[in-house]
């Protein structure tokens, strides 16, 4: 597993980010994982060489947070050997200071954070979404306050319109150095202004949902195809045509359309690391494989000329 810069910065990580919102409580979700079941699973991944985890605040209510932080503290030697992203926007109790990016809630958030992974820093801090209620110079100034006290090393985004991350790093102390958006081969709205932003600007490209939540990966009838509420919201009939293209190219080259469709990621020039959910261990054997799988030019543009425009969607 080859370790790359993340955009222009000087922070290395793998050409694979292990998402950890799949591990958890399985309350809400019925494909999350718990401890024992995500275990083998991250050890699969550490021992294929990932060194990227991400996680975020909200995810199980927390308890992602948890498991992320005693499962990396298992599976490596020394906290220095992995890189640990998580996130604040999203609500983490009732109050009207628990959720967004104002201050109060950033900074108490951060500290939450840190005791549930059970470290003295994360390598990476994201902000989820981006904050109508708050300004984003008050957020910037916070962010830069936590790098300053040392709890976290680099700063990062996800999912917002370009003019908005221009705006953010316009006025930013301390600028991110990575963008986390929503960007696969039956979602490419992100390639009009935010990916070309980034490429101008050094900003790491950190694909979420890369597989299109598993419709790239894998025929219909799994719990997280069935039981996700975003699959429709995210996706119409239109994207069928990239998908059996996906199958078309996988089975050309006897490999599995997650293989193809993580290649064809790894292949754009502003992207970093895929953020890749596995919730079975061939799942991180796919995203390993995918990352010695290069397509030719032509199965490129094959994959390509089906996609149709969507509207923008998962900003908020």
């Amino acid at each position: 597993m080859r370790q790359v810069r993340l955009g222009s910065s000087g922070l290395r990580v793998s050409r694979i980010c292990l998402g950890m919102m799949s591990y958890g409580d399985r309350t809400n979700r019925s494909w999350v994982l718990e401890q024992d079941q995500a275990e083998p699973i991250v050890r699969r991944a550490v021992e294929s060489g990932v060194t990227f985890f991400d996680t975020a605040d909200a995810y199980s209510g927390g308890r992602s947070e948890e498991v992320t932080g005693r499962l990396l503290a298992a599976l490596f030697d020394r906290r220095e050997d992995y890189v640990l992203a998580t996130k604040v926007y999203f609500p983490t109790g009732p109050g009207p200071n628990d959720g967004g990016l104002g201050r109060k809630h950033v900074m108490a958030s951060i500290d939450a954070s840190l005791r549930r992974l059970g470290t003295d820093y994360v390598d990476l801090y994201q902000i989820h979404r981006w904050d109508d209620a708050t300004p984003i110079e008050e957020t910037m100034e916070a962010l830069h306050d936590i790098v300053r006290a040392g709890k976290a090393r680099y700063i990062g985004a996800s999912s917002m319109f370009a003019w908005q991350f221009a705006k953010a790093q316009h006025c930013a102390p301390t600028r991110f150095v990575s963008m986390q958006n929503h960007y696969n081969l039956v979602y490419r709205e992100e390639e009009r202004e935010m990916i070309p932003l980034c490429a101008d600007q050094g900003v790491g490209v950190l694909p979420y949902s890369p597989l299109a939540r598993g419709l790239l990966a894998r025929e219909a009838g799994t719990a997280r195809l069935d039981g996700d509420p975003l699959l429709k919201q995210f996706y119409d009939e239109s994207d069928a045509d990239v998908v059996r293209v996906v199958r078309e190219v996988a089975a050309e080259r006897g490999v599995a359309p997650a293989q193809v469709a993580l290649a064809w990621l790894l292949g754009k020039d502003a992207v970093t690391a895929p953020i890749v959910g596995a919730t079975k261990i061939e799942h991180v054997d796919d995203a390993v494989a995918a990352t010695e799988l290069e397509l030719t030019e032509a199965e490129v543009e094959r994959l390509e000329a089906p996609y149709r425009p969507h509207r923008v969607i998962g900003h908020s």
